[in-house]
């Protein structure tokens, strides 16, 4: 049995608070592109295009272009998921394909940042972004490791859906490196906050 922390077993994520809010929206979009006929996983697959594209404008220090298109390929997270809900087709492996592509999108958009900053010999802003990459990714791979032994990490203060929030706008603005340092500090505080949740957890079994 997993073994939850009471003070957040009735606090929804943020991603969870949004699915909600926007439920009405997302669903009719995602029922008429299941009338056009397209796959969820073609959509999934179509953000990490998508994204890939973005990454090489940010690459280049074209961050506007490179913002907009991540901003633009966002709700693509969200639709796909719901298409296979509303075809019925929505399963663990469906799911885990989802969870990896994320996985894979953020990485990319760190990667062209990355370059950018190789590319203009600014180690210091290459070690930040290649920070806020890890940090990402482990509170992404906690969270995981702790499911797969029956604790709960779901929870922190900067997840997916804030990290985004927080990411792009930078872009758009043209102030990557704001975002880029939020993420970098906030991210792995995250991680942080998720190992200490299993630790209590753990003390409680």
């Amino acid at each position: 049995m997993r073994a939850e922390d009471p003070a957040q077993q009735s606090q929804p994520t943020l991603t969870e608070l949004l699915r909600m809010r926007f439920k009405g929206v997302v669903d009719p979009i995602a029922a008429f592109l299941n009338r056009l006929g397209i796959a969820p996983n073609t959509l999934t697959f179509a953000g990490l295009i998508g994204n890939l594209i973005g990454a090489m404008f940010l690459s280049q220090g074209n961050f506007l272009v490179g913002g907009l298109i991540a901003l633009a390929m966002g709700p693509l997270d969200a639709l796909d998921g719901t298409m296979a809900r509303l075809r019925g087709e929505a399963s663990d492996f469906g799911a885990f394909v989802d969870s990896v592509t994320d996985r894979y999108i953020e990485l990319i958009i760190y990667g062209g940042l990355l370059i950018h900053y190789l590319l203009q010999a600014d180690a210091v802003w290459a070690g930040i972004v290649f920070v806020a990459a890890a940090g990402s990714v482990l509170v992404s791979y906690v969270k995981a490791r702790a499911e797969s032994l029956n604790f709960e990490a779901k929870w922190g203060i900067l997840t997916r859906a804030e990290r985004f929030l927080v990411l792009t706008p930078s872009l758009v603005l043209n102030i990557p490196k704001v975002g880029i340092a939020i993420v970098a500090i906030l991210a792995n505080i995250t991680a942080l906050q998720r190992i200490y949740v299993v630790r209590r957890q753990a003390r409680q079994r």
